[in-house]
């Protein structure tokens, strides 16, 4: 096969990959400062797109000690039974969990992500959006910042009263708490 039949044109439609992020405090802390927010840019598909607080050993670096030098990873990866691209994401985290669709990944653990999924790890959350293209060399980042948490679409609101979030885990943020979540007032409360 010559080269010219084996590179990407530029009628090639890459797969775009939307990663929405919110912080209780961004407008405080300034977290977001070091993203390249409301750009795309473009990505080779077999490096590993990085988010962490280390600007040297990840694409994307957040301002927040809190978080992880190394906090999660998205690699992209295509099968033979499709055309399209896909990503995976992993836990690089020793201290802190990574939480995607209700499911915890610990240390190095790794699982294939949907078209759309929320992740949470701290008090970090993301919505993860995959638009299929085909290119198969790279891919697109669009970074953005959501002004609400996108866990509130995923919640079950109860007329005149606040939402209750349903998050299908016991996992709540890393913190070690065995109580509900929720709680339905109508039961006898037993200490």
């Amino acid at each position: 096969m010559h080269m010219s039949q084996t590179m990407e044109t530029e009628e090639d439609i890459l797969t775009n990959l939307q990663v929405k992020l919110y912080h209780p405090q961004q407008r405080v802390k300034g977290m977001f400062s070091l993203l390249p927010l409301g750009s795309r840019h473009k990505q080779d598909a077999d490096d590993p797109l990085r988010l962490g607080r280390d600007g040297l050993s990840c694409t994307l670096a957040l301002a927040d000690q809190k978080v992880s030098r190394k906090q999660l990873s998205l690699q992209a990866f295509c099968t033979p039974q499709s055309q399209g691209m896909f990503f995976s994401i992993q836990n690089l985290s020793k201290k802190g969990r990574l939480v995607v669709n209700g499911s915890g990944l610990g240390y190095l653990e790794r699982l294939d992500l949907p078209d759309k999924a929320l992740v949470r790890f701290g008090e970090y959350e993301m919505l993860i959006v995959r638009e299929s293209g085909e290119a198969k060399g790279s891919f697109e980042v669009e970074l953005d910042v959501l002004e609400v948490s996108p866990f509130i679409d995923t919640c079950t609101c109860v007329p005149d009263r606040s939402p209750v979030m349903d998050t299908g885990s016991g996992y709540t943020d890393g913190l070690k708490s065995h109580e509900p979540l929720e709680s339905d007032e109508t039961l006898p409360y037993h200490t």
